[in-house]
């Protein structure tokens, strides 16, 4: 059996899971709503404050489902309850970022402004000027959210200037040699 697969799932209070037919399972809590469709060949059973994933055979496919399906109803519990987020660092000498309203306007050096918007449960954050936090309910969207800001100007292995994610090392390349 899975080790991650074989846990069951505590709800907290506050968050109601249903299942519906085709193990389409539907999570709600203080923050928000997921919906999520899995194999309908694993069993998604509901018990009072737990919940379970099984499978129905030892087939390599339903084993390698069998700890990905736990592991999505779980990160659906805990953004529903508690949230995600991605801290990302801008460096750079006149690079920066402002709020304005529901978006976000980045200045990376390129001849026009970068502009994303709020949206699909996620929020921006912005403590100072060179600093991002992408906030959701939705791991996946948070995620990738964050990877699509960071592409608009990644870090460059010279100087290190770019947008990075908090706690990322950037491994940095010797300039040219001198005489």
């Amino acid at each position: 059996m899975s080790r991650i697969g074989r846990e069951p799932i505590t709800i907290p209070a506050g968050v109601t899971v249903t299942v519906a037919e085709g193990n389409v399972v539907t999570v709600k809590g203080k923050l928000g709503e997921v919906t999520e469709t899995f194999n309908p060949a694993l069993g998604i059973n509901v018990d009072g404050a737990t919940l379970t994933v099984t499978r129905p055979d030892d087939e390599k496919e339903n084993r390698a489902l069998h700890g990905l399906t736990r592991a999505l109803i779980a990160n659906m519990v805990k953004g529903v309850t508690e949230g995600f987020s991605k801290k990302l660092e801008i460096v750079g000498v006149g690079y920066k970022v402002e709020k304005q309203g529901k978006k976000i306007v980045l200045n990376l050096g390129h001849s026009h402004p970068i502009y994303f918007e709020e949206g699909n449960g996620i929020t921006f954050e912005i403590p100072d000027n060179t600093t991002i936090i992408v906030k959701g309910y939705d791991k996946q969207a948070v995620g990738q959210i964050a990877a699509v800001i960071r592409s608009k100007r990644p870090p460059e292995p010279y100087l290190g200037k770019g947008v990075k994610y908090s706690g990322e090392k950037i491994r940095r390349k010797a300039g040219k040699t001198g005489k």
